[in-house]
């Protein structure tokens, strides 16, 4: 029997790593994100697909920290400073969303015909947006450090902390709940704060310490299981004092975002937080009832629909309410408009005290659901209907009629040092750039740069790389600085175009376009630094220069190769790492050799001839 369950047990977990791996890359590769292709697998392996599982709750109560450890690295980025730096954020635009979007909702419930206490509590669970499917867009766009990242991220943050005065609606809602006496509700609170205090308290003085024993030990799986064991435990206190286990992974993460083992924790933690996100995804599709939805598809349908579209309304007003543009609150209104799962437990714990029945927590939990299963659909309709944001050219000049000596396409890093010889010598330069934050930025440190795209022969017109001297191509782009110096030969052959490449394919394209001088960005640099590195190791500075001189050589030749035949010539010029096969030494023979005949004779010049 225990083989056969033991058995059972690969087989679920077989077939869970089976369609995460088949779902998500068929997902991401038709542009449906990755969250779709977990949920989609949950449900084809869950009750109502394959029937492999048959309790996703007890899955979907363990994928809840991947949750949890999302949290923690969260908030081993964000500094106190800067966490506090987001108070206003957290406190000023999470409230007002949250309060306003929970009226808003309820509003919808009790229009329905519902008790207000319902309705109160059918909203405010689903005002609590999915941390889950906001992180992971935001990780996916590349967002979650830009403001509108860290914006909403301070709201998802406030939504936590609403956990805890939410339980306690609900703990007053229910009957007899108001009988709870204040002393209780006190102990509640004090219970609450002295777990925040003794988490601040044992982060501040005993987690470096005890990190830095265990690094000495040398045991890397031991640094492993202390970050998991610091993670959980910070949400198992959490947990045990009636707050968020979120709440306390991100709290854990903050107090260590200052510690010289943060870069280790992260990297330990990383994996699993990885796979239970994606497992807490599954089983959220496992968890998705379609019986019932098909018994009550039209209550499901009407109150996903009024509830999204009341959420998204809400946000959407709070934002511009705040002075948010019209494109930054319309996405944060889509990407935040579904419930959570901290939903979930807001109306288990309904259902506890009887506020709601059990059917009522059953199309509930569906309606949060499938908002969860749209929002990827909304964001993909967003992304095709919402017109491409433009960059505004407020208070920066278009590049028209100039007459520099020297014209600079591109001031990037590589630009802006470029730029520093020719300025100190007092010629004239013209400085063009298509990145408006850059040139305001530019602005500050003295620099006057146009706004002009160089891939254009009316822009290269009125930024006078006719009557320039020299035209220097510093953009960071291969295509682009290839292009730029096609247009140049054709349209101005008699002026002297120096670029940079950004690599050898870039600079034999840069040569076959006529370009006078090209030079790659990174050579320079790691010549100097490879030389300095041997000169570490002991060699004279003769020995150096003597060795960079032979890369110098070496590289060249190697260029003329390719350029004639193609990237893979001359690869004989270049030194690996493999070790070349050397041949061994032939061994001295015993005795001189001799002729077997007298044709051999004659080719050896001998006439000594062997008989055997």
């Amino acid at each position: 029997m225990a083989t056969e369950a033991s058995g059972t047990e690969l087989v679920q977990v077989v077939a869970l790593l089976t369609a995460g791996v088949v779902a998500v890359p068929i997902f991401r590769r038709a542009g449906l994100g990755s969250i779709l292709g977990y949920l989609a697998a949950g449900l084809v392996i869950g009750p109502f697909g394959l029937a492999i599982f048959s309790e996703p709750e007890a899955i979907l109560h363990v994928a809840e920290l991947g949750v949890v450890m999302f949290l923690f690295i969260i908030g081993l980025e964000m500094q106190p400073s800067r966490l506090w730096g987001l108070r206003k954020e957290i406190f000023g635009l999470g409230a007002l969303q949250v309060g306003f979007c929970a009226f808003l909702l309820t509003l919808v419930g009790v229009i329905g015909g519902f008790p207000w206490s319902v309705s109160f509590v059918a909203g405010a669970g689903f005002v609590l947006t999915s941390t889950a499917v906001v992180m992971q867009v935001l990780e996916e766009r590349g967002e979650v450090s830009s403001p509108r990242g860290q914006q909403m991220i301070s709201i998802l943050l406030l939504e936590d902390l609403a956990i805890v005065p939410l339980l306690a609606l609900v703990a007053f809602l229910a009957p007899g709940g108001e009988e709870m006496t204040l002393s209780q509700r006190l102990t509640d609170v004090a219970v609450g704060l002295a777990a925040i205090a003794a988490l601040i308290v044992a982060g501040r003085y005993l987690l470096n310490p005890l990190f830095r024993i265990l690094a000495s030990s040398g045991a890397r799986e031991v640094m492993t299981a202390a970050a998991l064991l610091v993670v959980l435990g910070s949400a198992l206190v959490m947990q045990s004092s009636g707050l968020s286990m979120a709440m306390g992974a991100f709290l854990a993460g903050v107090l260590l975002s200052e510690s010289t083992f943060r870069h280790q924790l992260e990297a330990d933690v990383e994996p699993f937080r990885g796979i239970l996100l994606g497992l807490f995804f599954m089983a959220v599709g496992m968890s998705l009832d379609l019986s019932v939805i098909a018994s009550n598809w039209q209550t499901v349908v009407i109150y996903v629909i009024a509830y999204m579209v009341m959420k998204a309304v809400g946000i959407y007003a709070v934002a511009r309410f705040l002075r948010s543009s019209h494109a930054d609150a319309t996405e944060r209104a889509v990407i935040m408009a579904q419930g959570g799962e901290f939903a979930f437990v807001l109306y288990a714990a309904a259902t506890a005290v009887g506020i709601i029945d059990g059917e009522a927590n059953a199309i509930l939990t569906a309606i949060i659901i499938v908002s969860m299963v749209l929002t990827p659909f909304a964001i993909i309709l967003l992304r095709t209907f919402m017109p491409k944001e433009e960059q505004t050219l407020d208070g920066v000049e278009v590049a028209d009629g100039l007459n520099g000596s020297v014209l600079i396409i591109g001031f990037g890093r590589f630009g802006q040092i470029a730029s520093q010889p020719l300025l100190l010598r007092g010629i004239d330069v013209s400085i063009i750039d298509n990145d408006v934050e850059m040139i305001q930025a530019a602005a500050d440190f003295g620099f006057k740069v146009y706004y002009g795209d160089g891939t254009r022969l009316d822009i290269l017109h009125a930024a006078g790389a006719g009557r320039a001297r020299a035209v220097l191509i510093c953009v960071d782009k291969a295509e682009a600085a290839i292009r730029i110096a096609e247009n140049m030969r054709e349209e101005f052959p008699l002026v002297p175009v120096l670029a940079r490449a950004y690599d050898r394919g870039a600079a034999i394209g840069l040569m076959d376009a006529g370009v006078g001088y090209q030079i790659r960005e990174t050579f320079e640099s790691a010549l100097i630094f490879g030389g300095e590195t041997i000169g570490k190791l002991g060699a004279s500075d003769e020995e150096v220069a003597a060795v960079i001189e032979d890369v110098r050589r070496r590289d060249a030749e190697r260029l003329e190769l390719q350029i004639a035949g193609g990237i893979q010539a001359g690869r004989s010029l270049m030194k690996g790492n493999i070790p070349e096969p050397t041949p061994t030494p032939l061994a001295t023979p015993r005795r001189a050799g001799q002729a077997m005949n007298e044709g051999a004779a004659d080719a050896l010049g001998s006439k000594a001839i062997r008989r055997d």
